[in-house]
């Protein structure tokens, strides 16, 4: 067994392109359709673990408050750590310590890359391989987003398949492929009413419009695929937007509706839609939440900027642009030795 014992990881959000709104209902944390994202630079998770046998119980420090032990985060994290424990023979409790420099349970992806961070950092305190596709899979079991921010740049996941025992997200292209801007509208602060786990089960039992979700999810992934790889941008924005707007109707339609947006959410896709009647590159797409992420050109960022922070609603923008993947920042062992 390695001698680390901490290690701290830093992980970055991603925003689907192709969404992922749903799960099989057998097999272990499987998407019920394929996504495709781009992992941004900009915003950050930053979390630390520390093995520590005079725990009794693994502990989560999330944003500098001690969360109890039957929140939901916590028992997620300790189901991470468990199967850690699992794969590497240690039976010490660890301690997290989280925290995101932006929005948390927002609809802003923090929830891909604190466990990307979390995956890696357990990975590396507890001596096991740190392989991104491992990191990836790991994340995976416990939040299906967080395998793509195992990566950076264009990232890819495809459908899980019955009998699946492993599933990693897999690198489409790097960050510099194509050199998109980001600017994402804040309309609201504070958590979301809905986390993205349970409202897509409310989705997927209770919606009549889940099973066309998941029928055309697929042929709406396959053309954003085909629009990064060929850095389409007409065609990347269709598509998004057409994903964007269908996983969103597949949850209003759930009994009761499933409403993420605020009305500044609708204005935002208003202003969107005017900007690119006038001929500047805009498109948007929204995750499980109210903010509305905005893609442009580099060239164009400034006035898209302006344009959405001119929006009523609009609190602050956030811009980003297509980073890297999860990294450990640094490990060490019981006697203090400090690796990269």
């Amino acid at each position: 067994m390695s001698a680390v014992s901490r290690a701290t990881a830093i992980a970055h959000p991603n925003i689907a392109l192709a969404k992922y709104w749903g799960k099989r209902a057998d097999g272990h944390n499987l998407p019920a359709v394929p996504s495709l994202s781009v992992t941004l630079a900009g915003m950050a998770t930053t979390t630390e673990v520390a093995f520590d046998p005079s725990l009794d119980r693994d502990e989560l420090h999330l944003g500098g408050a001690a969360l109890p032990p039957d929140a939901e985060a916590t028992r997620r994290v300790a189901g991470l750590l468990d199967r850690v424990r699992a794969a590497s023979g240690r039976r010490e409790r660890a301690r997290v310590v989280s925290r995101n420099d932006f929005p948390t349970a927002a609809g802003l992806a923090s929830s891909a890359s604190a466990f990307a961070a979390l995956a890696l950092a357990a990975s590396a305190a507890a001596g096991l391989p740190t392989a991104p596709v491992l990191v990836s899979d790991l994340a995976r079991k416990t939040s299906v987003s967080a395998a793509r921010s195992a990566f950076g740049g264009f990232v890819e996941l495809r459908a899980g398949r019955p009998g699946d025992a492993s599933l990693a997200a897999t690198p489409l292209a790097p960050a510099d492929h194509w050199p998109l801007a980001v600017v994402i509208a804040v309309t609201r602060e504070g958590p979301k009413d809905v986390g993205s786990s349970d409202g897509m089960r409310h989705t997927a039992t209770t919606s009549p419009y889940f099973p066309a979700w998941v029928d055309a999810a697929p042929s709406m992934f396959e053309a954003v695929r085909a629009a990064v790889l060929a850095r389409d941008f007409a065609a990347l924005g269709a598509a998004a937007e057409s994903s964007a707007l269908c996983m969103h109707a597949s949850s209003i339609a759930a009994s009761p509706g499933l409403l993420y947006w605020t009305g500044a959410t609708v204005e935002v896709i208003a202003a969107v839609r005017r900007l690119r009647a006038q001929g500047t590159p805009a498109f948007f797409t929204i995750d499980a939440g109210p903010h509305v992420k905005v893609f442009t050109t580099p060239e164009a960022r400034g006035a898209v900027e302006q344009a959405l922070l001119a929006v009523p609603g609009v609190l602050r923008t956030i811009s980003a642009a297509p980073g890297g993947g999860a990294h450990l920042a640094s490990a060490a062992s019981p006697e203090g030795r400090e690796g990269p």
